[in-house]
């Protein structure tokens, strides 16, 4: 269990919880990712298929399904400089884009195709953008690597590779790029973080950091992370039942929760998200729950 305990009822603590198990409108069933939009509104993608979009508070606003649920679940979203809703549709092999409203931009999809070559893919878990408009697409399973896309969805490159060496990967879950262009990686079962300089024609390892463990600084299956461009990056840990804030050396500077399922604890989060006031909101999936917190 975590060395860590959640500071409730502070500024740096437990601001609200809300959300419930279930399958009707707000409701959740194992939420697994989650985005966060200009508006400061969530995202968030359920093991129905749903996407709901929620306020800031947890107020529902409106959602849709993706188009075929029957081999599995998305378990990435993000969204790219455009204001397009990147869906990582990882059992279908590619990724999806929508409008905000639930739209879906067929004529956008990267992927489909079940394989090893260029522009093919296995389990497909996280996309993001470049600030030349690139996409970069995780998958795991066989391959475990990264893939690289000009803005028109063609085909640039490939790296990683399964294994435990600096570069390669085991089940990359979760990419956020910085305004230098350099992609993190929240390499999970590796408990680590690998960071890419991918301003250059060919990605540039630029620091490994992370070790498995449940000591401050240590990681258990890192699955999301996010900066806040002021230095720091905040890891949600799947296996510590945590949040962890690091700097972006690797340095930690604090960590909230515990396993359970009491307000202030979490179960096996997923993935988490900051707002435009740097508030931390985190997906506690097996409490079908979202709670947010600052750090």
């Amino acid at each position: 269990m975590c060395g860590c305990i959640p500071v409730v009822g502070s500024r740096q603590g437990l601001e609200s919880v809300w959300g419930e198990r279930g399958v009707a409108e707000g409701e959740f069933s194992k939420p697994r990712a989650m985005a966060i939009d200009g508006d400061d509104q969530l995202y968030i993608v359920d093991m129905t298929g749903r996407i709901q979009v929620f306020s800031p508070e947890g107020e529902f606003l409106r959602s849709w399904r993706t188009p075929t649920i029957e081999k599995g679940k998305p378990s990435g979203l993000s969204f790219d400089r455009q204001g397009n809703l990147l869906v990582a549709d990882t059992h279908y092999f590619r990724t999806l884009f929508y409008t905000p409203g639930g739209k879906m931009l067929r004529d956008r999809t990267i992927g489909g195709v079940c394989g090893h070559g260029p522009g093919e893919f296995n389990f497909v878990t996280d996309a993001v953008q470049d600030s030349r408009g690139n996409y970069y697409i995780a998958e795991y399973g066989e391959y475990d690597r990264i893939q690289k896309f000009t803005p028109e969805g063609e085909f640039v490159l490939q790296w990683g590779g399964h294994g435990e060496e600096p570069g390669q990967f085991i089940r990359p879950q979760n990419l956020a790029i910085d305004e230098r262009d350099q992609l993190w990686v929240a390499d999970a079962c590796n408990h680590r973080i690998q960071v890419f300089d991918v301003s250059g024609d060919e990605p540039k390892l630029a620091r490994v950091w992370g070790e498995q463990g449940a000591e401050p600084g240590q990681l258990c299956y890192p699955y999301d992370l996010a900066l806040d461009g002021d230095g720091h990056v905040y890891v949600c840990e799947f296996g510590n039942h945590r949040v962890q804030k690091f700097t972006t050396d690797g340095v930690s500077v604090g960590c909230w929760g515990v396993q359970g399922r009491r307000e202030g604890e979490l179960h096996n989060p997923w993935a988490l998200v900051l707002d435009s006031r740097g508030r931390v909101h985190v997906l506690d999936t097996y409490n079908h729950r979202v709670q947010r917190i600052r750090l």
